[in-house]
């Protein structure tokens, strides 16, 4: 595609991925300020004034308000993220970070996670200001430094630090949802109205040091080698809320299945089984291990990070039950804990979000979904603002788009950015 038949929403995205924004967590990470001026210049050369905020040397957020036409109505934030997860480059076929476009894809670091969002909010804005329109209520838009860490450095810290930018605003739509996938044959929309607690854990187990030669039973590395193992194989049960609940009767009524098996009704929506099948269980992936410092020193510590994401509520009750099961020999400390969210699929912005997919995709289904993974919209629920996952993407049945969230060759079709911006568009017109 040349440049010039390139749509300027996939020529900003593209842009937004050549800033190496990687976050390694725990305050590592190459930060987000280039990125976070190149937003700025942006706004900037529409006439926008920006504010921004830096909780530690690089780590930038940057916000723009726009006035609407009906100051009565409460205002909304529409919010993305700047850094995305690292990439190791030789285990991609391109450059993860050169904003590729081939075969009508937009290929690198962020084109789904999220600087393709981040490309369709800010053309949306552009388009509006450009032919001198307003959206309907105000607009705060947003974003944020540190997602992929938790938000210490982004999303926690701004609303802490710069409340102000929020007032007015009573709800919020960003990643990850409105996007397609196919159920059954048929493409159906999931728009996100919850998501799992996050608790991120580091296990550790300490031992007798000795020698590699030697007999020895107090192990360091054999104790924490069973609890990785445990938590790493453990199927949790499935425990549905009000969200997950209607989602599963909402494909069985697609599919026209005899089966309520949650797990058997996920199966009809093909590579999105992983995402759905996520989001009625508790998980407890072990993610990282550290021990030893030599080939034949049995170590005295060893440890292990764990990702884990509990159903909404449930984050106490989870630990009391993880500590019981992993014994006294390994101790639990939790490295970073937020909330996990959800709100009913009903409501004046609900409506709006469902009847523009139908505008713009006449006969597709919009379901409700329990994301199990977490975003900035935690931080903003401390101030009382209810949030959604709305990135809309109209996809092709065949791309395992779920798959894409921190995999390998990240990757959207072109079209599909220019079908969200398109329905950003008409969404900010009329709610």
């Amino acid at each position: 595609m040349a440049q010039d038949e390139t749509p300027e929403v996939a020529r900003i995205a593209a842009d937004l991925i050549r800033f190496d924004t990687s976050n390694y967590g725990e305050g590592r990470a190459n930060g987000e300020r280039e990125a976070a001026e190149y937003v700025v210049a942006y706004l900037g050369a529409l006439g926008l004034q920006t504010e921004t905020y830096e909780s530690a040397p690089g780590r930038t957020s940057v916000m723009t308000r726009i006035a609407g036409r009906d100051a009565s109505k409460p205002a909304l934030v529409l919010h993305g993220h700047l850094d995305v997860v690292p990439a190791v480059a030789a285990d991609w076929s391109v450059d993860p970070f050169a904003g590729e476009i081939r075969d009508g894809l937009l290929w690198g670091r962020g084109a789904v996670d999220m600087k393709g969002m981040d490309a369709m909010i800010l053309t949306a804005v552009a388009e509006l200001v450009r032919a001198g329109e307003q959206p309907e209520r105000d607009l705060i838009v947003v974003f944020f430094a540190d997602e992929e860490a938790g938000g210490e450095y982004g999303s926690a810290r701004v609303v802490e630090e710069r409340p102000e930018w929020f007032d007015g605003a009573t709800e919020a739509i960003s990643e990850v949802g409105g996007y397609s996938v196919d159920v059954a044959g048929q493409r159906s929309y999931l728009l996100q109205v919850g998501e799992k607690a996050l608790l991120w854990l580091r296990l550790s187990a300490s031992g007798t040091a000795g020698h590699g030669s030697g007999y020895h039973r107090d192990n360091a590395v054999t104790k924490l080698a069973r609890a990785v193992a445990l938590l790493g194989e453990r199927d949790w049960p499935v425990v549905l809320t009000d969200t997950t609940r209607e989602l599963v009767a909402r494909i069985r009524e697609i599919a026209g299945a005899d089966t309520t098996d949650p797990d058997e009704l996920a199966a009809f929506a093909g590579a999105a089984q992983r995402f759905l099948r996520s989001s009625w269980r508790t998980t407890t992936n072990p993610t990282g291990l550290t021990a030893g410092y030599k080939h034949n020193v049995i170590p005295d510590h060893a440890e292990a990070l764990i990702d884990v994401r509990v159903l909404p509520g449930t984050e106490e009750q989870f630990l009391v039950e993880l500590r019981e099961l992993l014994g006294e020999d390994i101790t639990v400390e939790t490295v970073v804990g937020d909330v996990g969210l959800e709100t009913p699929f009903e409501g004046e912005l609900v409506e709006a979000m469902v009847a523009v997919l139908g505008r713009h995709d006449p006969g597709a289904p919009v379901l409700p979904y329990l994301l199990s993974g977490g975003t900035d919209n935690k931080a903003l629920g401390r101030l009382g603002i209810t949030g959604y996952g709305f990135a809309p993407l109209r996809l092709p049945a065949d791309l395992d788009f779920t798959g894409m969230f921190h995999g390998v060759d990240e990757r959207v079709p072109v079209d599909s950015l220019v079908f969200g911006q398109q329905v950003l568009i008409d969404l900010l017109r009329s709610y």
